[in-house]
């Protein structure tokens, strides 16, 4: 009976540990989430933070208007950032800035998917899935889809 209680709670400390493991994994993933996407890419224009928190091969995945799937490597991404900087659309005024609410963050060894609402200033204008994976330097924004509300 002794045996079994110790069992018990030796897999109780266990699924405990575990579960802060995950907790602080999902909390790393929503700060390069903030970091790299959030403040780099769409509403400061930071290549510094965007480089930090995004893998050289992550791809931006969408569906045109002829259901067509196109895609946008972060390479010509960072290309048009440029560019909105130079025009003064970067970095973003206060009423127009971009904010998310997660969703979800699934994290499974070393992959993960988080689900977050995109809003531009108070409008809710996209569902985005953004898929990552952690390196030896940390978790890394690896590609993206996402859906667009109509208005």
């Amino acid at each position: 009976m002794r045996k079994m209680q110790s069992i018990v709670c030796l897999l109780c400390v266990m699924t405990g540990l575990y579960a802060q493991s995950d907790s602080a994994e999902v909390e790393a993933i929503k700060a390069v989430i903030q970091s790299a996407y959030v403040e780099g890419i769409q509403n400061e224009g930071d290549i510094e933070k965007i480089d930090a928190g995004v893998h050289p091969d992550f791809q931006l995945l969408g569906i045109g208007e002829d259901g067509a799937l196109w895609h946008l490597p972060i390479s010509e991404w960072k290309e048009k950032i440029k560019e909105r900087k130079q025009n003064g659309q970067l970095p973003r005024a206060t009423d127009n800035l971009i904010s998310i609410k997660f969703l979800s963050v699934d994290v499974t060894g070393t992959a993960a998917v988080a689900k977050f609402e995109f809003y531009v200033g108070k409008e809710l204008k996209y569902i985005d899935y953004l898929s990552l994976y952690k390196f030896d330097d940390g978790w890394k924004l690896v590609s993206k889809i996402f859906y667009k509300f109509e208005n």
